[in-house]
């Protein structure tokens, strides 16, 4: 195992792509309408009661994605950054961490500068074969699908805290004998 993803605190996931499956509905009035996967919102809530930091950083703004992400409690949301080294960079500092200390989670090229930039790259597994090829991990669940989750449970059992997290889930957690 590589030693890099032991040390991982922040999960930064692009939005479009990732937590969505990149399709966009315009109704009559020209709203955008986007699909999330619950499941991606318990990974997000299993990260962050494992003490991981979490974020979104996307090229696009989106209401729905900020709305979504407030709701399953993300950290920082940077919408609207095509070149996200730079945003990405801005908040590694202001949280005091290194690079080294963060995975992201993409799909398409735009991502592929940031996953270079951070200490662990996953690809969600209808990724842009050029971003598949960059990845330290290709999840099974394509973006928008649950593969938020997946890439949660996948560094959580990388960093041997999997049973950890698993086991406040049991019935009889918490009970007094």
């Amino acid at each position: 195992m590589s030693g890099c993803d032991r040390h991982i605190v922040l999960l930064v996931l692009d939005a479009d792509g990732v937590l969505t499956d990149g399709r966009i509905t315009i109704d009559e009035k020209g709203t955008h309408v986007r699909a999330f996967d619950v499941r991606d919102g318990m990974g997000i809530r299993l990260w962050r009661e494992a003490g991981g930091t979490t974020a979104v950083l996307s090229s696009r703004s989106c209401p729905a994605v900020a709305m979504r992400a407030r709701e399953m409690q993300v950290d920082h949301v940077l919408e609207g950054h095509d070149a996200k080294v730079p945003a990405l960079q801005r908040l590694l500092g202001e949280l005091g961490l290194s690079a080294e200390q963060a995975c992201f989670v993409g799909d398409d090229l735009l991502d592929l500068a940031a996953m270079q930039t951070c200490g662990y790259a996953i690809a969600v597994a209808d990724a842009a074969p050029e971003v598949c090829a960059a990845a330290c991990y290709v999840t099974r669940h394509a973006g928008g699908r649950g593969a938020v989750r997946e890439a949660v449970e996948h560094l959580l059992r990388r960093q041997d805290r999997w049973d950890e997290v698993v086991s406040r889930y049991h019935a009889d957690a918490g009970r007094t004998a």
